[in-house]
């Protein structure tokens, strides 16, 4: 079996024989007689959906990914991402807000690009083979759809780039249609994509009813008041049961160790994962390669090279009163950030390894995993050799307790309490397990193992779905200014440390809980200013 590598290699070789530039599979393919000659057999199909699981991504994962769902959901404090904490980002920054916009609509045409070309030229390949990539299509697509409809709400739906990309009388459909359209997509993924997947790094069945989990439980309670569905509850609930109970995936034992290349495969994924972007450890051509590290880890001691430019991004205050109260809590703490003298050996293993003396923020840990030596050779500067968790088995784990928990104050069913022990128990082993949980419970247990995975405000959003006065209550709350801690040396299990607050919150609003659109979208199609309507789902086939 060839690797997910060589695969995308052969589809950038492809492009080259195509003469088009470089940036080729930023966008769908324009020559229909190239693709007529290409999707002849199942490795040529499956090559043609290979670059959904990273290029397309790249300018959501270089900066948009933390600046939409960690800074907005207020566990990150920054230098150059505090418009999207403060609640203030311009409908003019080009930077982070247009290229994610962008990216997610770029996922989109893709996917239905792709879709196109299978059907029409695909015509000698095995059914299931192309049922199986158009699935994979139809999962990439529902994701951009989720990203969109979560940071801006209301958007147009596009699914035929022939007729729509040049329509210029085009709008944006409810909130409530991108919902179904999401949902359709996953709805089909799961019944197409193989129980096991034919390769490393590859979507499955299981992949697809995990997402769909979240996407049910997150609709729920949308146009709801405290109540959330129960149809969609039961969905969710169903969905994450069949992935906790069969899925071949398997718990990380050790949290940290989710976030070292050297405890994934030889395509460098974890068990745990359910879905990952699939970065190469090149850089050529510009957007297979995961820029992570680059901005995020606090400087060249670290990456041991020109790159590492994350000493003002690291933990809110916000977060630090969480970790400081929870002491137990230090393995998934030192797992996701850097306090004043931790010690890693994993990172600069030449020099002995790493010792973070800094004291005026709490830098980021989560994916930084050192040098090119540190990870036997592989990866260079703004090309880290590690994968992005998009959906980890841990998320399932808690999704399924909550589906169970429903509109409930609390529960103690024994399933709800296996699966949410088991994602608390990993993290802080010994502790002792819970016997009844509330909404409450999980919701915290939830943003606190995905820290800096670029989730936390998707929770949020979902809780304001069917109660905005608490969603915006507990934003309302988070402390987002300066702070400085020093570890009281001599203190060790548990570590004990000095800290000081320079308290400062920033009020979200219901104007302000979606990102604008970009006005560079908005001057090419003014039509997108107006009134959203209902999408007309009779225009498509499922």
């Amino acid at each position: 079996m060839k690797s997910f590598f060589t695969i995308l290699v052969a589809l950038i070789t492809l492009t080259v024989l195509e003469g088009c530039k470089k940036d080729f599979l930023d966008r769908p393919p324009q020559d229909q007689l190239i693709a007529e000659v290409f999707y002849q057999t199942a490795e040529q199909v499956r090559a043609g959906t290979a670059p959904l699981y990273n290029i397309v991504w790249f300018d959501y994962n270089d900066k948009a990914a933390l600046s939409f769902g960690d800074a907005r959901g207020g566990n990150m404090i920054s230098n150059d991402r505090d418009p999207f904490y403060k609640f203030a980002v311009a409908s003019t920054d080009v930077n982070t807000l247009l290229p994610a916009y962008k990216s997610f609509y770029k996922i989109i045409a893709q996917s239905n690009q792709t879709m196109l070309n299978i059907k029409n030229n695909a015509t000698a390949v095995d059914q299931s083979v192309k049922n199986g990539a158009i699935a994979e299509c139809r999962f990439m697509r529902a994701m951009g759809y989720y990203y969109l409809v979560s940071n801006w709400g209301a958007v147009p739906i596009i699914y035929d780039n022939s007729t729509q990309m040049a329509d210029l009388s085009i709008t944006r459909n409810t909130i409530e249609s991108v919902w179904q359209f999401i949902i359709m997509d996953l709805t089909y993924a799961a019944k197409n994509l193989p129980a096991t997947a034919f390769q490393d790094g590859r979507l499955t069945k299981y992949s697809a009813e995990g997402m769909l989990a979240r996407m049910y439980l997150t609709r729920a309670g949308l146009n709801s008041t405290g109540t959330r569905k129960q149809s969609d509850l039961d969905s969710a609930k169903l969905l994450a049961a069949d992935v906790c109970h069969n899925s071949p995936n398997q718990i990380e034992k050790n949290y940290a160790d989710l976030f070292k290349s050297a405890n994934h495969n030889s395509s460098h994924n974890n068990p745990e994962s359910l879905f990952s972007l699939q970065w190469m450890p090149i850089k050529d051509p510009w957007g297979i390669n995961n820029s992570f590290q680059a901005y995020m880890a606090r400087n060249g001691d670290i990456t041991g090279s020109w790159d590492g430019w994350g000493a003002a991004h690291g933990c809110s205050a916000n977060l630090i009163k969480y970790y400081i109260d929870h002491p137990a809590d230090s393995n998934r703490r030192k797992a996701t950030f850097m306090f004043n003298d931790d010690f890693y050996p994993e990172i600069r293993k030449d020099l002995g390894g790493y010792h973070y003396t800094a004291n005026e923020i709490a830098n980021t840990k989560k994916y930084i995993i050192g040098s090119v030596a540190d990870n036997g050779g592989k990866g260079s500067e703004m090309c880290e050799y590690i994968n992005t968790y998009m959906l980890r088995l841990a998320e399932v784990y808690l999704i399924y307790a909550e589906a169970i928990l429903g509109n409930s104050p609390s529960t103690s069913d024994a399933e709800a309490l296996k699966y949410y022990n088991a994602v608390r128990q990993r993290a802080m082993p010994g502790v002792t397990p819970a016997t009844s949980i509330t909404f409450d419970d999980i919701f915290q247990e939830q943003r606190i193992e995905t820290v800096f995975e670029g989730k936390y405000w998707y929770d949020l959003l979902r809780l304001y779905y069917f109660n905005p006065t608490k969603a915006k209550s507990i934003i309302n709350a988070q402390d987002k200014g300066a702070y400085t801690l020093t570890h009281n040396t001599g203190t060790e299990s548990p570590r004990q440390y000095t800290v000081t607050y320079n308290t400062i919150v920033y009020p979200v609003t219901d104007q302000t809980i979606y990102l604008p659109l970009p006005e560079a979208e908005l001057v090419k199609a003014p039509n997108l200013a107006k009134e959203p309507v209902a999408f007309d789902f009779s225009k498509i086939k499922d």
